[in-house]
């Protein structure tokens, strides 16, 4: 399993592309795409405004918003052997439990 962080630029979204549902709570559509080569802080994903049929077609410019990168947790379960392997730390008197 791996995940996506993102850190979106709120000052850089268009007011006029936030929307408010019936609901009272305000939306806006985007999009979060790999990128082809990892940025400058080792980014591998980018977050635009997601754009109308019509923007597309007319060769609108993307909105980018942000950028993220993609985390692989680590696996930290510890075997039996991994703990036959470990080097024993001695004294038991000075461990803080």
């Amino acid at each position: 399993m791996s995940f996506i962080t993102i850190s979106i630029c709120l000052s850089d979204i268009p007011k006029d592309r936030i929307k408010q549902a019936a609901n009272g709570k305000c939306y806006i559509n985007m999009i979060c795409a790999s990128r082809r080569e990892k940025g400058k802080f080792d980014e591998t994903h980018t977050v635009y405004i997601s754009s109308s049929q019509q923007e597309r077609e007319a060769g609108a410019p993307k909105i980018y918003v942000g950028s993220g990168k993609e985390l692989t947790p680590q696996n930290d379960h510890v075997t039996p052997e991994a703990i036959e392997e470990m080097t024993p730390i001695g004294n038991y008197a000075e461990l803080p439990f």
